[in-house]
């Protein structure tokens, strides 16, 4: 762009489905809610609020023409920064940050200051991870009182509470990660503290993985336990069985992850200032205790050039977008107004940025490889290693302008004759909103699916397909709406002959690749990555425990620094495609007693306590099986009591009808309302919610299910809680590329 150019403020196509994220999600809003500016003019806020930054450096800086070229960089879709910058610049709030680590320290002065500030951090918009490591273990001794310690896992349940009162920046809940080391003595209760699946749902837990304990799984050894609070040793345990426990808890559940802490902190850039003990929710952004990150991503499908009638990446124009993004990211430091003095402190200190990129395997397609294919990996290697070396350029060459950041004599470079403005440069963060609003697939992931059904007004059915794979089905002569609705049925079009044999090797969608394609690409991205890679690794339902174990031991042996996986299936509140309905073996007598109901039934009353009031159930058995079910709200209104009596009718209508009640308990249970409270059973989030609970405890035992569903090997099935639209899970987060709903931000 000429220095006399005008820059208009004119975007980039976007979809229906980026103006609905954006709508909702991202543009300001006035008192009444009503949306009050238009994309256009929130990447022009955005833009303007971010070059001010530059005159903290140069008072004679031209701000509105680095303002204008961090606007293109945007409305262009080459780069967006992560979602608090984009919702909060020049915003009253102004916190523009989204990974935030906080200690929790051993006595209740240090476990409730945390508490008080990840609620101060979740109302600004961002995330926090804990390690929970230095609490003492369970049961022993606390010195102050004479009483004993009630283990890391019941103070989780506290922050996962205030958790759950604080909405983030008015847009999403808080998230949180969860880290134990694994020689901590309450190292089983944490592997297995998600198995009710119904608790610590704020929390994504990871276990803090040693090489030593890894050494001792190898050699089918023993490890020693150390209790924090001595720094002697608690126990020991087979690592073999620990090791057993926590691929059994991640099959069944998705949690827990792994983390790798002796890989970590070996790219620690700060060693000594401390040691890297936990990352932010989604574990792509290790960080010191009260440390913050900024982070944003380069959209790769805009650097697509022809030559010779062959599509290639355009490296001259990529390295210009890395360096002006750097700019923008440097300059986000010093213009976000951090919810905490000592974070601000250490922010600025360290001056940590995280560069990464989305729309790769979009560009895959554009360059027809196929993602599992050695072609794949050895251009992802290239591609990191470009943004890499030229974001530490660009942060060198910041740095001669500006200095170095301030702890910078006291880190890993300073030896090195080049200066450095960031102590890291590079992440590869989810990017699970933002690609929706650049048009691309999510960060490193396979693309979830090539179509999908989108149910939008008047119940009218939509079919989103893949821009990329519509261009070539129309180009090679193969599209049809018919064929695209086959396409989002089955989720894949791997062994469908309407499409050519060669796009099919291209076009695969997660579940086509084997696991090992999945770790082998998180690791060519992390070996030039200073940070971590946010990346799923996604199973089918019927994966087997054996196969969890090999993508943990694979991530270990090519130097991941963490990783989540995520079998079809496995997470709570579902509501999943069903390949064949196992049939429920019921009495033909009961539904004959549904057709006819005996004047004489026997049942029994609870009561349990909602955000509404109290709560009367009463349940009717016919043989011993809930035959229908009456609810009252005491002290409640009308509007409340109707919405109560109308569940409780429709689901005595599905009981009589031969629904099991695990299906009716499965469809109610974790739904939110606007008043939930803490009792005896852990959180109640609704009416519903508090129904299913009664009927878990009375008809499940041990609250786990009868196991009689049977499920597709589908990304699709996972319906969204916002909007009812299919889900995934990817980048260590479910994240519905319909409305932008996530629960990791």
């Amino acid at each position: 762009m000429g220095d006399g150019e005008k820059v208009t403020d004119q975007i980039d196509f976007l979809t229906e489905n980026a103006r609905t994220v954006l709508e909702r999600r991202y543009l300001k809003k006035d008192a009444s809610g009503k949306v009050c500016e238009s994309p256009e003019h929130m990447f022009r806020r955005v833009a303007a609020h971010i070059a001010k930054a530059e005159k903290n450096y140069d008072k004679n800086a031209d701000i509105q023409k680095i303002e204008d070229q961090f606007y293109r960089l945007m409305a262009e879709f080459r780069f967006l920064p992560n979602s608090p910058t984009l919702m909060n610049a020049g915003r009253s709030l102004g916190q523009l940050a989204a990974c935030f680590v906080l200690p929790v320290d051993d006595s209740i002065d240090g476990i409730f200051e945390a508490v008080k500030n990840a609620a101060i951090i979740h109302k600004s918009g961002g995330g926090t991870g804990f390690s929970f490591s230095r609490l003492r273990p369970e049961k022993s001794k606390v010195g102050s009182t004479g009483g004993v310690a009630s283990g890391p896992v019941s103070f989780m349940k506290i922050f996962n509470t205030a958790t759950e009162q604080i909405k983030q920046g008015g847009t999403r809940r808080g998230a949180n990660m969860a880290v134990l080391r694994v020689d901590h003595p309450d190292i089983m209760t944490f592997i297995r503290c998600k198995s009710n699946k119904s608790e610590l749902n704020n929390f994504n837990i990871s276990v803090g993985v040693t090489d030593q304990f890894m050494d001792a799984v190898s050699q089918k050894g023993d490890y020693d336990l150390i209790d924090p609070s001595s720094g002697k040793m608690a126990g020991r345990l087979s690592a073999e069985a620990v090791y057993d426990e926590l691929v059994k808890q991640a099959w069944e559940t998705g949690d827990p992850g792994i983390i790798f802490l002796d890989e970590i902190n070996r790219f620690n850039t700060l060693p000594d200032i401390g040691e890297m003990e936990a990352t932010n929710p989604c574990g792509e952004q290790p960080l010191l205790p009260m440390e913050a990150c900024n982070l944003g991503s380069i959209n790769l499908t805009r650097f697509i050039t022809q030559k010779e009638s062959k599509s290639e990446l355009d490296y001259e124009k990529l390295k210009e977008t890395i360096h002006l993004a750097v700019r923008f990211l440097d300059n986000t430091i010093d213009m976000s107004r951090y919810p905490i003095d000592e974070i601000d402190k250490t922010v600025k200190a360290n001056r940590k940025i995280g560069l990464g990129i989305m729309g790769f395997a979009d560009l895959l397609y554009m360059l027809e490889i196929p993602y599992d294919s050695d072609e794949a990996l050895e251009l992802a290697g290239n591609i990191m290693a470009f943004v890499q070396k030229e974001s530490h350029k660009a942060s060198s060459d910041l740095a001669k302008e500006r200095g170095s950041f301030p702890n910078f004599d006291r880190s890993i470079f300073k030896d090195n004759k080049d200066p450095r403005r960031n102590a890291t440069t590079t992440t590869i963060a989810p990017t699970g909103t933002l690609s929706i609003i650049a048009g691309c697939s999510s960060g490193i992931e396979p693309a979830f699916a090539l179509s999908y059904v989108r149910t939008v007004m008047d119940n009218d059915r939509l079919i989103e397909v893949n821009p990329v794979f519509k261009r070539f089905a129309i180009e090679k002569g193969f599209y049809s709406d018919a064929l695209m609705e086959e396409i989002a049925e089955n989720g894949t079009v791997k062994e469908n002959l309407n499409v050519p044999s060669d796009l099919r090797s291209v076009f695969v969608t997660a579940h086509d690749i084997k696991p090992e394609y999945h770790i082998k690409m998180q690791a060519a991205f992390q070996k030039y990555t200073d940070n971590a890679v946010s990346k799923t690794v996604n199973l089918p339902h019927d994966a087997s425990p054996a196969d969890v174990r090999f993508i943990y031991d694979q991530a270990f042996e090519t130097k991941c620094k963490g990783v989540t996986i995520y079998r079809d299936g496995s997470k709570d509140n579902q509501v999943l495609s069903v390949s064949k309905k196992e049939e429920i073996p019921v009495e033909d007598e009961f539904l004959l007693a549904g057709q006819k109901r005996p004047q004489i039934l026997e049942g029994f009353t609870e009561s349990i306590k909602t955000g509404m009031g109290s709560l009367y159930i009463t349940v009717s058995e016919f043989k011993g099986r809930p035959f229908e079910l009456f609810a009252t709200v005491g002290k409640s209104g009308k509007s409340t009591q109707a919405k109560t009596e109308a569940i409780g009718r429709l689901i005595s209508l599905a009981l009589r009808s031969g629904i099991g009640v695990d299906e009716i308990i499965a469809q109610i249970s974790g739904i939110r309302g606007e008043h939930a409270v803490f009792q005896d059973r852990g959180l109640i989030y609704s009416i519903p919610d508090a129904i299913a609970k009664v009927l878990e405890k009375r008809y499940l035992p041990k609250g786990n299910g009868n196991g009689k569903k049977q499920y597709k090997n589908s990304l699709k099935s996972d319906l969204c809680p916002e909007c009812g639209q299919p889900i995934t899970f990817e980048e260590g987060c479910k994240t519905c590329h319909s409305c932008g709903y996530t629960r990791c931000g």
